[in-house]
């Protein structure tokens, strides 16, 4: 006999069914969450400033290798924070489901975002959760809202300036792959992996260290990649960005994938890599002492703002070539994070 549990229309009413899922949702928080039900969440705050941010998670599959969309929500939303220099406190969860999703399924997920909050250090203090029929929605879609505290100077791309290094605090492209090869069945998954992770610690050891006045800008590789992320910094700084082809960390495995995929691993998503611009004088320590973390110990410099006056992003390639990377019209594969 099938025991297992879906999720009905009536979860979605505001009665009975209603309370039952949302009490199944914060009991499996747990102590990720803030533990009152009113309608909106009293919280303290110390500092000036808040940052805020907020982002919806649509990831096809849900649950894959070393992940899922849970954890994706947490740190997609903890990062944007971080990468600000704030110190991300509390979020909001907000979830839709589908008629006949899996408890199962959502629990995995659930306890998920659980453990990624704590590892992260904040606290799920208000939510939402509605429920669609059957194809309106495909089984679980997240939105995340991000509050942190800024106690320091924000990061701004436009304090860039000619002369700072370019650090990657870590391979590009694994997080699209591994998701990829799960789909088309590529077998890469068990050696390309996910690299979602929360970047909120590494960032605030970073920033509180003797060489945190001299990191300039910090940006999550995110949709559209590395290659989008320079194009959104030669465009705020009005500098030609250079990087070189033979300093980018793409695993081997993950340029074979992206080979047999027709994609370039420039263009792909990341879920817990960053890109540092640095004052040049500083920036070997800043590799340095991102290596010492488990999340960024592969960080290299991997190029830098030049002084010409361009809006323009460019590659040197391995044989000493130059050539610009173009900002792709559209996705190149969708529902990546």
């Amino acid at each position: 006999m099938n025991s297992e549990k879906y999720v009905e229309i009536d979860h979605g009413t505001g009665a009975k069914l209603s309370h039952d899922i949302i009490k199944f949702i914060t009991d499996t928080l747990g102590e990720a969450h803030i533990g009152e039900m009113e309608d909106s969440a009293i919280v303290p705050f110390t500092g000036n400033k808040v940052a805020i941010t907020t982002d919806s998670y649509v990831v096809t599959p849900i649950i894959f290798g070393n992940g899922d969309i849970g954890k994706i929500a947490v740190c997609g939303t903890v990062n944007d924070i971080a990468v600000s220099g704030a110190k991300p406190l509390y979020l909001t969860l907000a979830m839709i489901l589908e008629v006949g999703f899996k408890f199962s399924e959502l629990k995995t997920i659930v306890e998920s975002i659980r453990d990624t909050a704590i590892e992260a250090g904040v606290l799920i203090v208000a939510g939402d959760t509605k429920v669609v029929n059957k194809g309106e929605a495909d089984k679980i879609f997240i939105n995340t809202t991000g509050v942190g505290v800024l106690e320091r100077p924000e990061l701004h791309s436009k304090d860039v300036k000619p002369g700072d290094k370019i650090i990657l605090s870590g391979p590009i492209g694994n997080h699209s792959i591994h998701l990829l090869s799960i789909r088309e069945g590529l077998g890469f998954e068990t050696r390309v992996l996910s690299d979602c992770a929360p970047l909120n610690g590494v960032i605030e050891k970073l920033l509180t260290s003797k060489v945190g006045c001299n990191v300039r800008s910090i940006r999550d590789v995110t949709r559209g990649g590395l290659a989008e992320l320079l194009q959104a910094y030669t465009s705020s700084t009005g500098y030609e960005v250079q990087i070189e082809e033979s300093r980018l960390p793409i695993q081997f495995e993950t340029v074979m994938a992206a080979d047999m995929l027709g994609v370039d691993p420039i263009h792909l998503a990341n879920e817990g890599c960053m890109a540092l611009f640095v004052s040049p004088e500083s920036a070997d320590d800043v590799v340095l002492a991102l290596s010492k973390h488990e999340y960024t110990k592969d960080a290299v410099i991997v190029g830098e703002v030049t002084d010409v006056k361009a809006n323009k992003v460019t590659l040197i390639t391995k044989e000493g070539n130059k050539q610009s990377i173009l900002q792709l019209e559209g996705a190149e594969l969708p529902r990546l994070c």
